[in-house]
């Protein structure tokens, strides 16, 4: 009887998936110090925000990540059925994120990401990252109907003033600055010996020098995003977050980011993308898909 109660208790896959998704939107707002971002140290460069916020925010969309999650075991295969499902399944976690928010924007990238790499994750069990990441990319590339159109949004009106690619062309390309830059390098700082926190934030800056940051952009216009990916490729090029010459070029990149205003709310949602993923590979991964 025992083991029957044990084994109830156990949380499903989905739930599991869920709990990954959340526990990296926690870490990420976490971390610190990130540059004009939400962190320990307080609001960064957003006047209607804050870390307890953040933090009900991420705890807000475990329902979604798993709704979504348990849709992809269900379903079984990526198709349109799945992309309308989980398309309203984000909607609904959207809904619920601003109710607890009360209407503040807190993850609606990382509802975007972090679901479809849940769904691509339950699909994939035991895959490598790579694998997870272009099952989403094929997931993201259906187009689904029911999406409202909003040409006026923050991220629409950037695309078109400046030709750039959004959230929705990252997904739909495997997530490049994850697989490509913020994976990579969050390994190769582990391995220098630069501490987990250390590596977590030179994997954001990874992600911070090549990404072409829709929040930045919005903010502070090319003069921002350009500032924002010197800023980055200096601390890195100084030897990281963990060297004394990385942090000073660290501590002048958050002054650039505050002063102007400018939040790279896209690489912190792809830092959480990175921080799921890893946790996927090698040994985690083995042990979620075992169920």
């Amino acid at each position: 009887m025992r083991a029957l109660i044990a084994s109830q208790a156990q949380p499903s896959l989905a739930e599991r998936l869920a709990d990954l998704a959340v526990q990296a939107l926690v870490d990420e707002a976490d971390l610190s110090p990130k540059p004009g971002l939400v962190d320990r140290r307080g609001s960064g460069a957003h006047s209607d925000l804050h870390l307890g916020l953040m933090h009900a925010s991420a705890q807000s969309l475990w329902p979604a990540f798993a709704a979504m999650a348990e849709a992809a075991q269900r379903m079984g295969e990526i198709g349109q059925p799945l992309r309308e499902m989980i398309g309203e399944l984000g909607r609904e976690g959207e809904a619920e994120m601003l109710r607890v928010t009360n209407g503040v924007n807190t993850h609606r990238g990382a509802i975007w990401a972090l679901g479809l790499l849940s769904v691509a994750a339950m699909l994939e069990r035991g895959a490598s990252v790579e694998r997870i990441a272009m099952a989403a990319a094929a997931l993201a590339r259906l187009e689904d109907p029911a999406v409202p159109y909003n040409p006026n949004s923050h991220g629409a009106r950037v695309c078109r003033l400046y030709g750039v690619l959004g959230a929705r062309e990252q997904a739909q390309h495997g997530f490049p600055a994850v697989i490509e830059h913020g994976l990579p390098q969050l390994l190769a700082s582990r391995r220098a010996g630069a501490g987990e926190q250390n590596a977590r934030l030179d994997s954001l800056l990874a992600i911070m020098s090549t990404l072409t940051d829709t929040c930045v952009l919005h903010r502070a216009g090319l003069e921002g995003l350009n500032r924002m990916r010197t800023g980055a490729r200096a601390v890195l090029e100084a030897g990281g977050a963990a060297s004394l010459a990385g942090r000073r070029q660290l501590r002048l990149l958050d002054r650039d980011m505050l002063a102007l205003n400018a939040s790279p709310g896209g690489a912190a949602d792809l830092l959480a993308a990175t921080l799921f993923l890893d946790r996927l590979a090698p040994a985690a991964s083995a042990t979620i898909g075992s169920n």
